[in-house]
């Protein structure tokens, strides 16, 4: 058979209302095809009789057009009676195709690498004897890290502690040598308050101090793990 069959393939009174256009069930056809494992879209031409002269698929990357060809011959004679000259379909294949939410996470990771690291959150946990416990979990595109400093239950204290637990998390991802904070405080300019940190920097070329800034905009212990990060940012993306 070389022609479609209207009767085989459709109910007339369900698919071809008054005034369409698919007299022949191409559609039906078409859909059957991109059903298939690894076809992506297809296209069927017919003569003005209903003969089938040219089968058009577009498929993924690695599949194989000669057995592409072979299931189509085979669906559309097992599920339409169709038998179709296997030299009359033209298989087209594209680069790879993602899913646009997996194209989405990937363009967030690598701006993300592009940003460095990223602060996630702050945890401080009280303690026994008036102490506390921070927590600081960054961010490297879709890993965390986490570090944690004991302190005093002290303003101060505190500063000095959500600091260090933001250099001892930022340790874990240095490839060689090690971070060490210098310090780190609140001081008010300008009618506002910043927090300052310095950091050192102890490696195969010897110790560097990097220093950073970050407005206090919500609690001082945040401020500081800001400024550890502002400290160390530009410097962690010429390491890695």
């Amino acid at each position: 058979m070389s022609a479609i069959d209207p009767e085989r393939i459709s109910d007339p009174s369900r698919e071809r209302p008054s005034g369409a256009s698919d007299p022949w069930g191409v559609r039906r056809a078409e859909k059957l095809l991109t059903s298939l494992s690894g076809v992506l879209s297809a296209r069927v031409v017919v003569s003005p009789i209903g003969e089938v002269t040219e089968v058009h698929v577009l498929v993924q990357s690695g599949v194989q057009p000669k057995q592409v060809v072979r299931n189509i011959e085979s669906a559309l004679l097992a599920q339409l009676g169709l038998r179709v000259d296997h030299r009359k379909i033209s298989v087209a294949q594209t680069a790879e195709v993602e899913p646009i939410d997996v194209l989405d996470q990937k363009a967030v990771a690598m701006e993300a690498m592009k940003r460095g690291v990223l602060f996630e959150r702050l945890d401080i946990q009280s303690q026994a004897r008036h102490r506390v416990t921070a927590t600081v979990t960054l961010k490297l595109g879709t890993d965390t890290v986490s570090g944690e400093q004991d302190s005093a239950d002290s303003a101060k204290a505190r500063i000095q502690g959500a600091a260090r637990a933001a250099v001892a998390a930022l340790d874990k991802i240095l490839p060689q040598g090690t971070l060490e904070l210098e310090g780190a405080m609140v001081l008010d300019a300008f009618g506002m308050q910043f927090a300052f940190a310095g950091v050192q920097v102890v490696g195969p070329r010897g110790q560097r101090l990097l220093t950073g800034t970050c407005e206090v905009k919500h609690t001082a212990e945040e401020a500081a793990v800001l400024a550890v990060l502002d400290a160390t940012n530009r410097w962690l993306q010429t390491q890695r």
